[in-house]
């Protein structure tokens, strides 16, 4: 049984080491991606946008399909961008939908704005019969494409964008170009003719390149424009709201603080009115809170302020647990049972209560996520975590650290009072 705990302890300190290296600023990387705590808007800055959907064009059973099919697209036009963990929500402004984009640490406002209000309908156009000087649309649209690239030209390195079909696009292009040999096939963006090369032999491949004497950055939007695909409805911006980084890193100040000091109150609270035991609580609630960091740095959790309170709640609820135990230890002392017996049924009579309300905890997170969005869901995720790991420690951290003392010449500091 002793052996058993120690190896259990080896465990807990082993798993406690992992996680302290994780949270150390400089930890280590995974498959050469950094580890780090992902702040949201409201602590590393950034800006807020509100776009109004023009729906009056569309069927109104169609307008949630819509407003879904319009934060697809923003999704990838601003990973395109390299935007760290965007928060991008369907919402409502009276009767209008809107859609909320949250952009934490842009650099380039106006660049984001400006690609993700774009509609990037890409067409292929060949010369119209009626009129030498003008083109017609063929079936060939953005819709067959596979994926665009930028490359540059070998002969005058200059940037340009290339697409591949997918076995449609690939089928219609090779009969496009069979039939317009030595004519040329023009490429429009959003209806503007940006590049008309003559096609000089048929290809069959489903490749193609867009030239148009591009610079780098706008070789990189078209095609994330391509990728992205085309914006389902119009849409209008209605709100503009910048955070400035000075703003978030003072919350966060604020905040370590806020939860530093109830920390070391909590701390004290237990060594000074349970003792030794409390001082064994308060290590336990130490690799708590090593093990929830290295959780939100590796899942990874957009930590924002709400998710910081749900945070220092979830502590109050693990130490929470310990008094649950600990008093219905004093109980069984009370009535005759040695210390080892007293915390082994203190445990057992205790596991019901803890159990039952992070239960309901849980519930009320999960309500909290579905039902909410935002800063909400931030709170939501962070408590879930916290009631979770908190389960852990009480029960079975906590546990190993009073056993190991149990039976030696230690056994008396544990009496609980």
């Amino acid at each position: 049984m002793r052996r058993n705990l120690w190896i259990f302890l080896g465990i807990i300190l082993l798993i406690t080491v992992l996680a302290g290296l994780i949270d150390w600023p400089t930890g280590p990387s995974i498959f050469g991606k950094e580890i780090k705590i992902h702040e949201g808007l409201d602590l590393q800055g950034g800006t807020h946008l509100v776009y109004e959907l023009d729906t009056s064009k569309i069927n109104k059973n169609d307008v949630s399909t819509a407003q879904q099919a319009v934060i697809n697209v923003i999704d990838k036009r601003v990973n395109g961008l390299g935007v760290s963990e965007p928060v991008i929500q369907a919402a409502k402004i009276g009767n209008t939908s809107t859609v909320i984009v949250e952009l934490p640490g842009i650099s380039d406002v106006n660049q984001a704005m400006d690609l993700i209000g774009k509609t990037a309908q890409l067409k292929f156009q060949e010369q119209d019969p009626n009129n030498p000087q003008g083109f017609a649309d063929t079936e060939l649209t953005g819709a067959h494409l596979k994926k665009a690239t930028v490359q540059f030209d070998k002969n005058t390195s200059e940037p340009q964008v290339a697409i591949q079909f997918d076995s449609e696009g690939t089928k219609i292009f090779s009969q496009l170009t069979q039939k317009n040999l030595q004519k040329p096939l023009a490429i429009s963006l959003d209806n503007q003719i940006i590049s008309a090369p003559v096609v000089q032999t048929a290809i069959t491949d489903g490749q193609a390149v867009i030239t148009g004497k591009f610079s780098v950055d706008e070789a990189k939007q078209l095609a994330i424009q391509l990728n992205a695909g085309a914006l389902p409805v119009p849409i209008k911006l209605v709100q503009q709201q910048n955070i400035g980084a000075t703003l978030g890193s003072e919350s966060v100040k604020k905040s370590l603080v806020a939860g530093l000091v109830g920390l070391i109150l909590v701390a004290l609270f237990m060594i000074i009115y349970y003792k030794f035991p409390g001082f064994l609580a308060v290590l336990a609630l130490t690799i708590y809170a090593i093990i929830v960091l290295a959780l939100f740095k590796l899942i990874p959790v957009t930590l924002t302020l709400a998710g910081i309170a749900g945070f220092i709640l979830s502590v109050g609820m693990a130490v929470d647990a310990n008094i649950l135990i600990f008093e219905r230890t004093k109980e069984e002392i009370a009535a005759g049972r040695t210390i080892g017996l007293a915390f082994e049924e203190g445990f057992k009579r205790a596991w019901s209560s803890i159990r039952d309300s992070n239960i309901s905890s849980l519930i009320t997170a999960g309500i909290l996520y579905y039902g909410t969005s935002g800063l909400v869901r931030g709170f939501a995720v962070t408590l879930a975590i916290g009631i979770l790991v908190s389960m852990f420690t009480a029960i079975t951290v906590s546990r190993t650290f009073l056993r190991i003392f149990i039976s030696t010449r230690f056994e008396k500091y544990l009496m609980v009072k």
